[in-house]
């Protein structure tokens, strides 16, 4: 029995950050699902992972005797799943110089990493792949993502029936399940899918445009305008303006407000009439940090909005520059603009920052998880706590 295990490759797991500080990259959700869920369902297994040392705790690498590795910010689809299957032990298969997957032994599988020094046969992939290299490839590619995903999870399958006070447009591309409540919305399919999940709801007077997934146990407040191709991962709340964003799960921005071309990871919350930019006043080229730089690079987008890392918030009409990056545990308030770097655990806004303490930053966690019965565990705490220690040279204050 092949046992398979997804592989992050250092490089791109900095270059996602700050969205990967607590996560592997298949733990991302785009589309529908988190990465690890889509190649679960493609393989019939429940794939393990391979990351950096202090997520292994939360996060498990499990090693067999006969192992495929595959690459974490590879997205999966049916052909290139049986090629990767088919592999034989010590081959490798590439998509140039990228790595997609190797098939080892146990031995070599416990001392694997992604430079593949073993000297395995490699094999090239001709064909195109969907995978994601920086944060902001995670809503530029979320349109392709939700419709294969949309595929995937609903066919051969029945819908729960729309109620018939809501205005529908392409009925057949829109899937709810059982337990979720729509009334009196506006649902237009004709651009895209549009999935709802268990126990979600959609409140009355929201308009919605496709592609858009909505996940479990997620609510659309009352007059939300939503453009696709966005997603709102599961137990969310989101009113106001959305366009072409992906909520993981966990967060809210249950407020009026415009947030565009956006990333939020778990745990994140948007103050009421909070707004971030996606467009430069004179229309340039949008610039985002690099962890890997340490300074700002060309994202090739014109259209590019907030991404922000778990557990951060902001207060009430918070103003967000286009491009801006906020890391882990930071907490921004007060009038002006913030700074379009906003380091992990930074206290404060426009006027200044200052250390937000990682004793008080567990406080919140534990708080903030406890109102949806997840335990803020030690394997959460150690997490953060590594967080905080590994990005101690970003707090000038």
């Amino acid at each position: 029995m092949i046992n398979y295990i997804l592989f992050d490759d250092q490089k791109t797991w900095k270059q996602l950050l700050p969205l990967t500080f607590t996560r592997p990259i298949s733990e991302i959700r785009i589309g529908i699902l988190k990465i690890k869920e889509k190649w679960d369902q493609f393989l019939n297994s429940d794939c393990s992972y391979l990351t950096e040392v202090y997520l292994r705790d939360k996060f498990k690498f499990i090693s067999g005797a006969d192992n495929i590795f595959i690459n974490s910010a590879l997205l999966p689809d049916l052909e290139l799943k049986d090629n990767i299957i088919s592999l034989k032990n010590n081959q490798a298969l590439y998509k140039d110089s990228m790595l997609l997957a190797v098939r080892l032994e146990k031995e070599k599988a416990l001392s694997f990493n992604a430079d593949l020094s073993q000297g395995c046969e490699k094999r090239q992939w001709a064909k195109d792949i969907l995978s994601i290299s920086f944060p902001w490839d995670i809503f530029g590619i979320n349109e392709k993502a939700i419709i294969i995903d949309f595929e995937l999870i609903t066919k051969g399958r029945k819908s729960v029936p729309l109620s018939k006070t809501n205005n529908v447009i392409r009925a057949e591309n829109i899937f709810m399940e059982t337990g979720a409540s729509v009334e009196f919305a506006t649902l237009n399919a004709s651009k895209g899918p549009i999935y709802i999940a268990k126990n979600a709801e959609i409140m009355e007077g929201s308009l919605v445009r496709g592609p858009f997934a909505l996940g479990e146990g997620s609510v659309l407040k009352l007059g939300a305008k939503i453009y696709g191709a966005t997603t709102v991962g599961p137990h969310s709340k989101m009113g106001g303006e959305l366009n072409n964003s992906v909520i993981f799960g966990y967060s809210n921005k249950a407020h009026d407000g415009f947030l565009g071309n956006s990333v939020l990871g778990e745990w994140c919350n948007i103050g009421a009439d909070s707004n971030n930019s996606n467009l430069k006043n004179n229309y340039a080229e949008v610039k985002m940090w690099s962890y890997i730089k340490e300074g700002f690079i060309p994202t090739g987008l014109q259209f590019c909005g907030l991404i922000m890392g778990d557990h951060s918030k902001c207060g009430i009409n918070t103003m967000f520059n286009t491009g801006t990056v906020v890391g882990v545990s930071a907490n921004i308030f007060g009038a002006g603009y913030p700074r379009n770097f906003i380091p992990s655990f930074s206290w404060g806004g426009a006027s200044g920052l200052t250390v937000f303490s990682l004793n008080k930053a567990f406080e919140v966690a534990e708080r903030v998880m406890s109102r949806r019965h997840i335990p803020f565990d030690e394997k959460e705490m150690k997490i953060l706590e590594n967080v905080f220690n590994n990005t101690i040279a970003y707090r000038h204050f």
